[in-house]
């Protein structure tokens, strides 16, 4: 169907809108990535207390490992997906990435899923997700996800349904791109103690709880996996909107290179039919001139 100045002029009034939405949304997703990347910052000094908390209960921590040999049950898996699309491959890469990790690992999988969309794709790979979790759209929303999710993952452990659990999630890189990443959760197990082990205190004084060492490691185990999971999930989110960020750059691309075009067709389809608009006066002023001549 060839085009006319009114379907091109339409087309690019189309264009301009979508490049409206596609701008506003690079505007939240970048705004997007520094929240979130501000919280696992935060994060870290947290993060980082808790271990000299592990370190000063290293005695009682000890005591609470658990041995190799005793485990018994499902391995468990956390995969972190994206809460909407315009993504690209972010859920196919983290899909593949726990297939092949899980794969590796004998034995039967329990995986719960954070994000609907990623769904179907762990699926396909043969990991059905027994429980599928919502991805939080703000750092706020964060904390209330965590507090379900440890709540079935203990649910688990307790049933004796599972005996480890691995978190899979992409982790921000530099330059806006991202890497999907495997963390070891759960059993707290002599590889987990090893580098609390080796930590030095940074000071000659010896350092003591103040209250019971047995409720201050409790408490200490319950932070370590809350912050745990709130990092991977706050690394999660930067990395599923850098990866939109980045989508919508190519897409402002792409519409600014289809505006061009619709443009540099639209002054030349304007051209054709002014020139053809001439043409027609100039030679109905000819047949006039020739009738009056005759």
């Amino acid at each position: 169907m060839k085009d006319t100045l009114e379907s091109l002029r339409h087309k690019i009034d189309r264009a301009v809108e979508l490049g409206t939405v596609v701008r506003s949304m690079k505007a939240m997703s970048a705004s997007s990535i520094h929240q979130y990347e501000q919280a696992v910052r935060s994060l870290e000094d947290y993060y980082r207390a808790v271990a000299w908390g592990f370190c000063v209960c290293l005695p009682q921590l000890k005591e609470r490992i658990v041995p190799a040999g005793s485990r018994k049950g499902k391995t468990g898996a956390i995969v972190f997906g994206a809460g909407q699309g315009l993504v690209g491959q972010f859920n196919d890469l983290i899909v593949r990435f726990a297939q092949s990790r899980l794969r590796a690992i004998p034995g039967e999988k329990t995986v719960w899923a954070v994000g609907e969309i990623i769904v179907p794709r762990l699926e396909d790979a043969g990991l059905p997700p027994v429980k599928t979790f919502a991805v939080p759209h703000s750092v706020y929303a964060i904390t209330p996800l965590i507090g379900k999710v440890l709540f079935e993952v203990e649910q688990a452990l307790e049933a004796g349904a599972v005996s480890e659990v691995y978190l899979f999630f992409h982790r921000p890189r530099e330059g806006g791109v991202y890497a999907p990443e495997c963390q070891r959760f759960i059993p707290l197990d002599e590889k987990w103690l090893q580098q609390y082990s080796e930590m030095e205190w940074p000071s000659r004084q010896v350092p003591e709880t103040v209250f019971h060492a047995g409720r201050t490691l409790q408490s200490l185990i319950r932070e370590y996996f809350f912050a745990t999971l709130f990092r991977a999930c706050a690394d999660s989110l930067a990395s599923e909107n850098a990866s939109r960020l980045a989508a919508m750059q190519r897409a402002e691309k792409n519409i600014q290179e289809l505006l061009d075009d619709l443009n540099l067709s639209y002054h030349q389809l304007r051209q054709n039919t002014i020139d053809e608009e001439l043409f027609d006066v100039i030679a109905g002023s000819e047949a006039l001139g020739e009738e009056s001549g005759g």
